[in-house]
């Protein structure tokens, strides 16, 4: 029954965004035949609003379908916590995990939900870009390592990368309410998993692993995020 209530609820967001928004999605790279099948692992990059789930006005059914089936979501606390938002974002596909930001049980969670039919969708960055370009620290954005974690889990199959472009015309952080009739957008790239984990693995072994999928990471996301609009 959740299936359906979040298949229902995700396939409503798609008709929300595709009423007030233009959604220009894109893929990039080498495109395989049928892109949005087999994806294993979402790395969503430029994470900069609460309002990113409208860009699941570009993304066919059958991919929503998936998500409310086997995805697996892991949200900030902060995030989780807030009433409204938290309830929201509980909805949005199988498995919405809470974790901390610290390598703790709340992470554990997460990996134990990683079975041969999920579909994690992670934010690598960790926290959101504020309009100045830095997290609400002060810090500058940069991939945390959990990502890693996921590819060793996983395995076999695609990593879908997307690229965002930015939301911060539609919703900067803190503010309430979001602006309507803009242009979002989003580049997407396929990557096979089990070639991507190689690459790294010859580049930087096994103890230079993880800081070899970070720095690969922000390279790609500095490259390919489309500009801002």
């Amino acid at each position: 029954m959740r299936d359906v209530l979040v298949f229902l609820l995700l396939c409503l967001i798609k008709v929300v965004s595709n009423l007030f928004y233009r959604v220009d999605m894109r893929f990039i790279g080498e495109v395989p035949e049928r892109p949005w099948r087999h994806i294993r692992l979402v790395a969503f990059l430029n994470h900069t609003s609460l309002f990113e789930p409208l860009f699941a006005g570009g993304c066919p059914p059958g991919f929503l379908f998936r998500l409310a089936r086997h995805g697996v979501l892991p949200i900030a606390r902060k995030t989780s916590d807030r009433v409204v938002v938290g309830r929201f974002f509980g909805l949005v596909a199988k498995h919405v995990i809470s974790i901390t930001r610290e390598r703790d049980e709340s992470w554990e969670a997460v990996l134990r939900r990683i079975d041969p039919d999920a579909m994690v969708v992670l934010f690598p960055e960790g926290r959101m870009k504020r309009a100045n370009g830095l997290d609400s620290e002060g810090r500058p954005m940069t991939v945390r390592g959990g990502i890693a974690d996921i590819l060793d889990s996983i395995g076999q199959g695609r990593m879908l990368v997307a690229y965002s472009g930015g939301l911060h015309h539609v919703q900067v952080p803190g503010e309430s309410w979001p602006r309507l009739w803009r242009t979002i957008r989003i580049n997407l790239e396929v990557v096979d998993l089990g070639a991507y984990h190689r690459e790294r693995m010859t580049e930087a072994g096994p103890e230079g692993f993880k800081r070899a999928v970070i720095a690969d990471l922000e390279r790609r996301r500095d490259l390919y995020c489309p500009a801002p609009s």
